[in-house]
């Protein structure tokens, strides 16, 4: 099985007033077979954790490491990552003007498999991915995220993820702006990915609800660009409760 393995991990991002520390030390480990949920206010640095393993120019690694598989992940350029088996789901979905749903997605994957797709068996696995995802069809003929609505587009990145089969899934604040019956389609095809038995999922999110549709193994809680406290489902249920205050105290100390 695939493992992740994070070993205090430092990023800075610059600023006009120079380098800004957003990292501070971060160690995890997601191993196939798990799932993991960061939780945390604002500003903690779960989003920059997502962005600097998938390679985002914008974030400086000043010290530590990342390895997929005992590989240097933070060696490797952002296609390699991809082909590693890391994937993305974005928090803000990016429009592709002029490129098709069908045609992008065919893309990607021969980039990862490093051989086109069967082009009579792709089209009825697409069709497949997108009914699951409960899209019709005829969206594979749209442009990549050009005029779908917020859930249509949260939709269409599990669509990737279920096609494209990565080792590792980082899904960042995949349930924001979802409605109840867009969590629910969503969080079914996440957890239709961890049934495989042998995928690692590193779940990003401000709230708890998504976690009511998918139970996590290993619930994190970050404050100040660290990891603050871990714990299972209870801790989630602990910080619906009572918010984050306890950690932002004991982070100020």
């Amino acid at each position: 099985m695939a493992t992740l393995e994070i070993r205090d991990l430092h990023v800075s991002v610059d600023t006009e007033n120079g380098p800004k520390q957003i990292l501070r030390g971060v160690d995890l480990t997601i191993a196939g077979g798990q799932t993991h949920a960061i939780m945390g206010p604002n500003g903690s640095g779960k989003s920059t954790l997502a962005y600097s393993i998938a390679g985002h120019p914008k974030y400086n690694i000043t010290s530590g490491t990342v390895t997929l598989d005992g590989e240097d992940v933070l060696d490797m350029k952002v296609d390699e990552r991809a082909r590693a088996g890391l994937f993305l789901a974005m928090q803000y979905p990016v429009e592709v003007p002029g490129v098709s749903v069908a045609n992008f997605l065919r893309t990607a994957k021969t980039a990862i498999d490093g051989e086109a797709p069967k082009l009579r068996t792709w089209i009825k696995d697409v069709n497949k991915a997108l009914g699951d995802l409960e899209m019709d069809p005829d969206f594979g003929t749209r442009n990549v995220n050009e005029g779908f609505s917020g859930g249509e587009k949260k939709r269409h990145e599990i669509v990737q993820l279920e096609l494209l089969d990565p080792k590792i899934a980082i899904l960042d604040e995949t349930d924001s702006g979802l409605d109840i019956d867009a969590l629910r389609i969503v969080s079914t095809g996440v957890n239709r990915f961890a049934e495989k038995g042998d995928k690692g999922i590193l779940l990003i999110t401000h709230y708890t609800r998504i976690l009511r549709y998918i139970t996590p193994d290993f619930v994190h809680v970050f404050v100040d660009g660290r990891v603050a406290e871990e714990g299972g489902p209870e801790l989630a249920e602990e910080l619906e409760a009572n918010g984050y205050e306890r950690f932002l105290k004991a982070g100020a100390k």
